[in-house]
């Protein structure tokens, strides 16, 4: 009994930690904190917190500013309560309280904007790219020795999963120039090759992704027949419906190679049978009108679009990442109905 109790002691920490250095919201830290401490911010999660505020951004500079931010509510909230603040925690908060902005760096080491209104919306982390990640992690084998390509890349988080599991050609798009930028310097901090498709380096190095600028609107049909991708992947692509029958005409082209993939790579259960080229698409249905417009479009196209989030959910692997609301997330299985 005591050894359970111990052990969810130290998975509640677990979590802490992995909130603080994701950094997560700080209401959510403070929501573990106290779940860490019984209900309140005691001194051993105050010094626990303080021992591992070694989150750093992509320059190697500390987050002084979101680390501060996280002890002054620490400190506001026991003082409140009369409890007691280490002595540490203060001196941390007196020394770094005028240091400036910080830029986060997350899970696999990539740079993000926390504030949509600091960037392009392709520079931000995404419910259903978090989604997405989790079921290439939670079913790798559907992935790996696959080509695979995604729309919309943005910071190449779903890029880096793929080729952690083994997908033997990762090609990531974008339509934005300066997501696209980012992505390439995400994928060179993951040390991650990112040399041209004609390149010998990309063909002979195990680490294979490729950043490509694409544009729906733009597109041809022979610009893309150098990739036929086994799996096409997307998340939160479907923003706006006047870029609707672009995204569909791009998964029309791509999914329609006269080409055979085995079985249902190892899987039993419809979501996962393929007998062609799939998609996998994660939304959240933010306007229903939109989402409707895609349905459409997809269906006039024949596009079979099912969603299989409940059947094939993911394994949750951020539970400490309190702001990530991961029933809001449907997982559209993408396939072409139409005969080659």
């Amino acid at each position: 009994m005591a050894g359970a109790a111990a052990q969810d002691a130290a998975e509640q920490l677990l979590h802490l930690k992995l909130a603080f250095l994701a950094g997560e919201p700080p209401a959510c830290v403070l929501a573990l904190a106290r779940k860490a401490g019984g209900g309140s911010i005691t001194p051993h999660v105050q010094s626990f917190l303080l021992e591992n505020r070694t989150g750093t951004n992509v320059d190697g500079r500390q987050n002084f500013t979101y680390t501060t931010t996280i002890f002054k509510r620490i400190i506001s909230e026991v003082e409140l309560s009369s409890g007691t603040v280490i002595d540490g925690l203060y001196e941390e908060f007196a020394q770094h309280d005028n240091v400036s902005s910080r830029l986060i760096s997350v899970v696999a080491r990539l740079s993000c904007s926390s504030n949509m209104l600091e960037g392009d919306t392709g520079c931000s982390l995404w419910p259903s790219s978090l989604f997405l990640s989790e079921f290439i992690l939670s079913y790798p084998e559907i992935f790996s020795t696959k080509c695979c390509f995604e729309l919309g890349s943005g910071v190449g988080l779903v890029g880096i999963c793929l080729n952690y599991v083994g997908a033997s050609k990762v090609i990531l798009t974008d339509g934005d120039t300066s997501t696209l930028t980012n992505m390439k310097e995400n994928m060179e901090l993951n040390n991650l090759c990112i040399e041209q498709e004609d390149s010998e380096v990309l063909k002979e190095s195990k680490n294979k992704v490729e950043c490509k600028y694409l544009s729906w609107e733009d597109v041809s049909e022979s610009d893309l027949w150098g990739y036929e991708p086994d799996i096409v992947l997307g998340a939160d692509i479907m923003y706006d419906p006047v870029c609707v029958p672009h995204l569909v005409r791009v998964l029309l082209m791509l999914l329609r190679r006269d080409r055979r993939t085995e079985g249902n790579n190892g899987k039993s259960g419809d979501e996962f049978q393929t007998e062609g080229p799939v998609a996998y698409i994660a939304t959240v249905v933010r306007n229903t009108e939109t989402f409707n417009c895609f349905a459409k479009a997809a269906a006039d196209a024949k596009l079979s679009a099912i969603n299989i989030a409940s059947s094939a959910a993911p394994s949750n692997l951020l539970p400490y990442m309190l702001s990530y609301d991961r029933s809001s997330v449907q997982l559209l299985k993408i396939t072409s109905l139409l005969q080659n």
